[in-house]
């Protein structure tokens, strides 16, 4: 495997699972969670998402063609519009999520639903796990899910650390409008890229 690639395939996997909308999510969770239960939180959700993550990386593409008979193309368009329209509400509205979405909630379900997925396992984690299993093998694919899932994990469990410094230094707001906007614009790249596929293969050859 190229490790170079795994190592540029990682940072581009981290900006559409977006563990800064992790760490903001458990921050202003209602009531405050201890230590302990962010904890909890943190690998429950990491590690749903990356077995999630793992299975549509080695049978994502025979589900897709020979299941549902879904083009490529097709799923960079539809995962682009949704995951642009997550970055857009970040952008505009300064959050990632719905006000006291999970509140109340057992903090295994919260762990399921929303963190492991949609927040964790999206749209465009799931697109771009299963476009590069088909571009650079099933294995590159999984080194790049379970190294960015690890990453995410581990910022999750620092939220209440990194929340305090954040907060001091007043970049809450502006941090995720500029995640929100780099989601936005990866999103775009992917639909793009869906389009031009799916041109070039209604071309007459």
């Amino acid at each position: 495997m190229d490790t170079v690639q795994i190592f540029k395939d990682t940072l581009y996997f981290l900006a559409i699972l977006n563990p800064a909308s992790k760490l903001l999510f458990l921050s202003s969770y209602n009531p405050p969670l201890t230590g302990r239960q962010n904890f909890e939180l943190s690998w429950k959700s990491s590690l749903t998402a990356c077995l999630i993550l793992v299975a549509f990386t080695f049978i994502g593409t025979i589900l897709l063609a020979d299941v549902f008979r879904i083009q490529m193309y097709a799923l960079r368009v539809s995962g682009g519009l949704i995951l642009f329209f997550t970055g857009w509400q970040a952008v505009r509205n300064g959050k990632f999520t719905n006000d006291g979405l999970a509140k109340g909630m057992d903090l295994t379900e919260v762990s399921i639903i929303p963190l492991a997925a949609p927040l964790i396992t999206g749209p465009g984690t799931i697109t771009i796990a299963i476009t590069m299993a088909s571009e650079h093998g099933s294995f590159h694919s999984l080194a790049v899910v379970v190294i960015a899932c690890l990453v995410n994990f581990l910022l999750m469990t620092a939220t209440p650390l990194i929340n305090r410094a954040l907060v001091a230094l007043h970049v809450v707001g502006p941090l995720i409008r500029i995640t929100g906007l780099i989601v936005a614009t990866v999103a775009i790249q992917m639909m793009l890229t869906g389009l031009s596929e799916w041109f070039a293969s209604a071309l007459p050859r």
